[in-house]
């Protein structure tokens, strides 16, 4: 069996060699006709020692035999399958039409053979084959029943043995009728088998795959989903037919996930859409935990299903998971803001220091050079120390503005320390006020301080608690007009020293109000600021404030004035995760020669 299998795929046509199916038929064919006829020839001279001479009718029915290896040659030649069908009913009803009219027409023993014809064509699996056979049958047998009514048939030949010969007819046509049974019921097999093979290559795919593959109604209705959606959602594929997938949709994204689905359904070709969905597996990723909660964010790429119907049009979904193509962008976009605001700071600091650095050494030098040529220039005492005042001032100033930019790019670049040791917060709040206070007289401000005689000892540095004071209060000095008040006061609440300042001075603009703090950035434009500075001090004390583990908050209104809460833990305690609200966090610097434990300052991603 093997080697005839192999013989008859070496017959087939190219065309039928690269599909089973299509090559099962083609040799479900040539098989029978081949070996039937090849038997047959084979049998003839068998047949003529027991017959002896054959009459006319034998030999040109043995003859006949021929044509089935012919119809073999021709579809191997052509691969046209159902014309091979169509000339082999032409030719079986030939061959039962030349021995039926001479052996008594439709009461023939071949007669019973038409009946075979169309179950023959019913192997091709073609109605036009089927149809064309049954017509060609009907015709036969209406023509022997004519030829009988007529009377013009010939005399029976074989009348004496007309039930031998009938019996012969009717068991060969049901050894031939089974044959054919046997044929199609291979072909089904093999259709069967092949449904099979490709199901479970789908099926495979389908479990396998890492995207999820839908179908859906115009409504959003799943019909059918994956079970890749399982390792997806982390719920069962059950729960998401209907509208189960749908109640996962984000409500935000609903419109978008509806919208598409409508369009693709109604023609509009293939369409993608990003939404996110819930997922009932906790996230892992910290973009998800912190920017889309218990969410995921998807692609979903939607097509027409072309089987659907018009009436009720259907869309074929494939749905992959881009949690981590968002998380990239979403860190892009931030090393983005990163980078804008880096280079908004350089400009700042750029148009800043053009003027904080330029006015004092102009002072200087113009001064000192009129001291130095004093022989040309006369100047008393009284000048020569008031210029040499203001050089001192210019100095001291510009000595001011240059410690506040490296105490900046201390902290940032990581190497700013601090020493936290016991003091009493009480006596540098005072020392801070005082050293201001003539400052605010000047400049016509009252400055009332109100701190409790009880207020606790605090564990920080005390350097850099002065340095917040100073700030803040300089600050509120600096932006209150003359006649105005800065109220400086501090209390304890809980394990938190609460510090206040509040001036009822010019005020900061709500859309700067969240820039404040910022390295170099002023509330203002620059050409409209009526005064001086860096821009650096708040930006230090957020920084400070930080390192100590406490929390600033900034309230203010527009001719209104601004009020500024500092809240310092009484106790500093060193921590190494990241602090919140800023870029600086604490990790312990020992420091040579000093017993104390020191921080420093370090960037965080």
């Amino acid at each position: 069996m093997s080697i005839i299998k192999d013989r008859l795929d070496a017959l087939l046509h190219p065309s039928a060699r690269y599909d089973a199916l299509t090559r099962a038929r083609h040799r479900t064919f040539m098989a029978p006709r081949l070996l039937g006829s090849l038997a047959a020839l084979a049998a003839f001279p068998v047949y003529l020692a027991v017959r002896g001479a054959p009459s006319a009718l034998e030999v040109t029915a043995f003859a006949w035999l021929v044509v089935p290896i012919l119809l073999s040659y021709f579809l191997s030649r052509t691969g046209r399958y159902e014309s091979a069908h169509m000339l082999s009913s032409i030719a079986l009803g030939g061959l039962v039409m030349m021995i039926a009219i001479p052996t008594g027409g439709v009461g023939s023993f071949a007669a019973v053979w038409l009946v075979v014809i169309p179950l023959e064509a019913a192997l091709s699996a073609s109605r036009r084959v089927v149809a064309f056979a049954s017509m060609l049958a009907a015709a036969c047998l209406l023509a022997l029943i004519a030829m009988s009514y007529l009377d013009v048939l010939p005399p029976d030949a074989g009348a004496a043995a007309h039930d031998v010969f009938m019996a012969f007819g009717i068991a060969s046509a049901m050894i031939y009728a089974a044959g054919v049974a046997f044929g199609s019921e291979t072909l089904m097999r093999t259709s069967a088998s092949l449904l099979n093979v490709e199901e479970d290559r789908y099926r495979l795919l389908a479990r396998h795959m890492c995207d999820v593959i839908s179908r859906h109604r115009r409504n959003g209705a799943v019909q059918f989903i994956s079970p890749a959606a399982e390792s997806l959602l982390g719920v069962p594929v059950s729960e998401l037919r209907g509208h189960g997938l749908f109640d996962r949709v984000h409500v935000a994204d609903r419109p978008a996930y509806l919208t598409t689905l409508a369009a693709v359904a109604l023609g509009k070709g293939a369409q993608s859409v990003e939404f996110r969905l819930r997922r009932d597996a906790a996230s892992d990723t910290q973009f998800e935990a912190h920017v889309s909660g218990n969410f995921i964010w998807v692609e979903m790429r939607c097509q027409p299903l072309e089987t659907s119907s018009p009436a009720e049009p259907e869309v074929v979904a494939v749905m992959r998971d881009v949690t981590d193509r968002k998380q990239q962008e979403h860190a892009l976009d931030l090393a983005c803001t990163a980078a804008e605001r880096a280079d908004a700071a350089k400009t700042r600091f750029l148009a800043t220091m053009s003027h904080e650095l330029r006015t004092p050494l102009n002072a200087i030098i113009g001064f000192s050079e009129m001291i130095v040529q004093e022989a040309t220039l006369p100047l008393d005492a009284t000048r020569r120390k008031e210029y040499a005042q203001l050089i001192n001032d210019s100095g001291q100033h510009l000595l001011s503005v240059v410690n506040s930019i490296l105490d900046m790019s201390k902290m940032e670049s990581g190497s700013f320390e601090i020493l936290p040791e016991p003091f009493a917060p009480r006596e540098v709040l005072l020392s801070g006020s005082n050293l201001l206070a003539l400052k605010a007289r000047d400049n016509g401000i009252e400055l009332v301080t109100r701190v409790p005689e009880n207020l606790p000892q605090m564990v920080g540095d005390p350097r850099a608690f002065r340095q917040i004071i100073l700030n803040l209060v300089s600050n509120a000095i600096k932006f209150t007009e003359r006649g105005g008040r800065v109220t400086i006061s501090a209390r304890v609440e809980g394990a938190r020293m609460v510090l206040r300042v509040v001036d009822n001075g010019v005020g900061i603009a709500q859309e700067d109000l969240k820039r404040i703090g910022d390295p170099f950035f002023q509330a203002g434009k620059t050409y409209q600021r009526r005064h001086e500075g860096t821009g650096l001090g708040l930006s230090i004390v957020k920084s400070l404030v930080a390192l100590h583990r406490g929390e600033i908050d900034v309230q203010s209104k527009v001719e209104e004035g601004t009020t500024v809460t500092v809240m310092l833990p009484l106790t500093l305690v060193a921590v190494a995760e990241p602090l919140s609200n800023n870029i600086a966090t604490l990790t312990p610097a020992s420091r040579s020669g000093k017993q104390d434990q020191g921080y420093r300052v370090r960037k965080s991603a």
